[in-house]
């Protein structure tokens, strides 16, 4: 769910190599008492030199531990760390994608960190990360970073129109915007019709969503009336551009649509404005970004948290020290920093100015105040494997009855989620 959503220019490839599974204490290091704290982390989540200071500094305040970081590509990461948790060779901290962690915690084989939530300063999680780290009232994950959707625009074009982003704060207000500027051979918004993390967010604010849960079984949820409202707008604000009805953002690329010079809005992470600018140098300087307007005047428009949480495996050999590295990592000062070296949102709401100089991690930050998580069930891992939600947009798009194809592509939900229960 993660790095497709994060990907964007501030991502630096870190320069590590990816080593084999093994969290086996140093003989070395256990003799002279110092203990080796094995970490997996995802290729791209922090930059190389990130990665040098924080462990520098993180062995200087804690002379007694070692760092040693493994880094692991996003693909197949699912099935390497099911294998890990199943093992008796697991690493100390692993970082895992928020939305994954339900799956791991219902296997038994990850740590409930429930009794660390307040030393790890648990009180103002952005609740789109803490939500989906947590499984059947326990803590497994600790909210490490988050990057959302926002509206990255033509400044140029709300200048000419006379329109001022930062007045846009309902919805209705938005769409009026973009009727505006949808004339002269300009798309007042490119939205693709099966951009479903945009859609999640207006299902959210009408107080709906895609599935909902009772008695212990999930069930699809998007013919009831707060998600047919949120399809209904998501239907009025495609038709202001020429978007395809039938794919999702990435086909084609919408950064590279936009850089073609005829799009006034898209819905995209903050790095999307770096590769509409590498299509289309001329753009540079003429981008800026919006939270997601909501429903009403005051609230940010509710919004997909992407990112990450880090959480210890069952098996660790060291989960004392695990429980100390993510305390540092998580913590205020690597926070802050983390925040303004990859343009990340930081875990925690309190952190949020300290991305204020970066218009597009600041713009994110107002929205991840309301960001949201998909259903917090490992089922759903299966719905995103088939995607009836993507289809049910095209079907609606394309002329379909709204209510016939919601309650369709419910049922499908439904299978899905329980087809191993």
């Amino acid at each position: 769910m993660k790095y497709r959503l994060l990907a964007g220019g501030s991502a630096l490839v870190m320069a590590a190599a990816l080593s084999a599974c093994s969290s086996s204490p140093d003989a070395a290091d256990e003799a002279g008492g110092v203990t080796t704290v094995d970490v997996w982390l995802m290729r791209d989540s922090v930059s190389a030199a990130f990665q040098k200071e924080f462990v520098e500094g993180f062995e200087a305040q804690h002379p007694e531990i070692k760092v040693k970081i493994q880094i692991q590509e996003w693909d197949g990461i699912g099935q390497k760390i099911t294998a890990a948790l199943a093992s008796n060779d697991a690493p100390d901290v692993i970082e895992a994608g928020n939305t994954q962690v339900a799956q791991y915690a219902e296997s038994g084989g990850l740590l409930d960190l429930s009794d660390r939530k307040d030393e790890l300063n648990g009180a103002d999680w952005l609740k789109g990360l803490a939500e989906p780290g947590s499984y059947e009232g326990k803590q497994y994950g600790i909210p490490y970073y988050a990057a959302n959707r926002v509206v990255i625009y033509r400044t140029d074009l709300f200048d000419s129109a006379g329109i001022d982003a930062a007045a846009l704060t309902t919805r209705e207000q938005w769409i009026d915007a973009t009727t505006t500027l949808n004339k002269g051979g300009t798309q007042g918004i490119y939205l693709p019709g099966q951009l479903w993390y945009a859609l999640g967010g207006f299902i959210w604010d009408e107080g709906g969503d895609f599935a909902t849960e009772s008695g212990g079984t999930w069930k699809g949820a998007l013919e009831t009336p707060e998600a047919l409202r949120g399809m209904d707008f998501y239907a009025r604000l495609q038709a202001l551009g020429k978007g395809p009805k039938d794919s999702d953002e990435d086909d084609p690329p919408q950064a590279e649509v936009m850089a073609q010079g005829k799009v006034a809005q898209i819905i995209s992470t903050p790095g999307g404005a770096n590769a509409v600018i590498e299509d289309n140098p001329g753009l540079e300087g003429r981008l800026g970004f919006f939270p997601v307007p909501g429903k009403t005047a005051g609230t940010p428009g509710a919004v997909f948290t992407g990112g990450s949480d880090l959480v210890v495996p069952a098996a660790a050999g060291h989960p004392g020290e695990a429980v100390t590295f993510i305390k540092e990592l998580t913590g205020d000062t690597w926070q802050k920093k983390l925040a303004v070296a990859m343009s990340y949102v930081p875990n925690r709401t309190s952190l949020a100015p300290s991305v204020a100089d970066d218009p597009g991690a600041s713009a994110m930050a107002v929205g991840a105040a309301n960001g949201r998580a998909t259903p917090n069930t490992p089922g759903w891992a299966a719905v995103e494997a088939e995607n009836p939600v993507k289809d049910y947009m095209t079907a609606v798009l394309t002329g379909g009855d709204a209510a016939k194809e919601a309650a369709k592509a419910s049922a499908d939900i439904t299978r899905a989620m329980n087809a191993g229960s």
